[in-house]
């Protein structure tokens, strides 16, 4: 089969390619998938460089998550041939094939196809683990997501809204505001740059935010810590700036608000009946059409470069899907 090959890091790409491998051999307990469509994330990027937290050993098959058919399975994992799903893996899903854990993928909801489902496990798992499993988001409370035009802001503006809240969502590049609105049903898109908490204070009547999830850091943090209401919580979910910012004590302190790391992948394998239960709810609130990942653009494998290439420049509105 092909598959997208990391053999070296390196900041500009070349240790890539999209090359010949052998097909994987599905072991007892997992599914062996023929791979559909898969889609990029922020850490599929960092990974190439050796800067994401996960470092695979080299060489390894680049891609997070994917939709596609299952070709194998045990008899008793619940799945049979044929069987649609999506789902995925620390790697493996930039493939023809890929062979992983029968809890890590899940039937793919009626009524969407391969492309948006291969765009639903991380970003909307990553949302609902953050301010739904950890941040306890209730209907009228003020959000605010940070990195709104990524594809885990868009998803996590997406459910704030259809759980009820109001969003306040943020880019940090001009020429992505008007995208941005058109992408989402924020109730307000600004311009995340400088101090915007006059911003925040003036939208939400001087509450201020009950959750704030920052896929950011850096400076974005940095504002962030005032943006927060008594009670509130900060959700750190990255680092997409670049620095990770440090906080003094007293702030959360005296502002009493709390700081939450959101690692949605670890949290789902530490407690795993909480990460069926997160996977299953997404995927209800898709087969109910409430949940419609939004796809910058969809593209063959042999065009990865140009896909990364685009993650890299922050050029994309939500997702990109590569396809066999």
């Amino acid at each position: 089969m092909k598959a997208l090959v990391v053999s070296t890091l390196s900041q500009d790409l070349s240790g890539l390619a999209y090359t010949e491998v052998p097909m994987p051999k599905r072991k007892p307990g997992e599914v062996l998938v023929r791979i559909r469509a898969a889609s990029l994330n922020f850490p599929d990027l960092l990974m190439t460089k050796g800067e994401y937290q996960l470092k695979p050993d080299l060489p390894f098959i680049a891609g997070l998550e994917f939709a596609g058919e299952v070709v194998e399975a045990d008899a008793d994992s619940g799945f049979a041939l044929g069987d649609q799903v999506y789902g995925g893996n620390k790697t493996g899903a930039f493939a023809e094939y890929a062979s992983v854990p029968a809890r890590a993928v899940t039937r793919m909801p009626h009524g969407i196809g391969f492309p948006a489902a291969a765009a639903l496990g991380a970003a909307y798992g990553t949302a609902y683990t953050g301010l739904v499993e950890l941040g306890g988001l209730k209907a009228g409370q003020w959000v605010m997501i940070h990195g709104a035009s990524g594809g885990v802001g868009l998803a996590a503006v997406e459910l704030a809204k259809r759980l009820g809240a109001h969003v306040i969502a943020t880019t940090g590049t001009p020429d992505k505001v008007e995208r941005l609105k058109a992408a989402s049903d924020a109730d307000a898109v600004i311009l995340a740059e400088g101090r915007f908490r006059e911003q925040v204070a003036d939208l939400t009547g001087g509450a201020l935010c009950d959750l704030v999830y920052d896929p950011v850091g850096g400076d974005i943090f940095d504002e962030s810590t005032r943006c927060v209401a008594f009670g509130g919580k900060l959700l750190v979910v990255g680092f997409a700036g670049g620095r990770i910012a440090d906080i003094s004590t007293n702030i959360p302190l005296i502002k009493g608000f709390s700081v939450v790391g959101v690692r949605a992948g670890e949290y789902a394998r530490r407690f795993p009946e909480r990460g069926k239960a997160i996977r299953e709810a997404v995927a209800t609130l898709a087969a109910d059409g409430r949940l419609n990942p939004h796809i910058d653009r969809v593209l063959p494998f042999a065009r990865w470069r140009e896909a990364y290439e685009a993650m890299a420049a922050r050029g994309i509105v939500g997702k990109i899907v590569l396809e066999p």
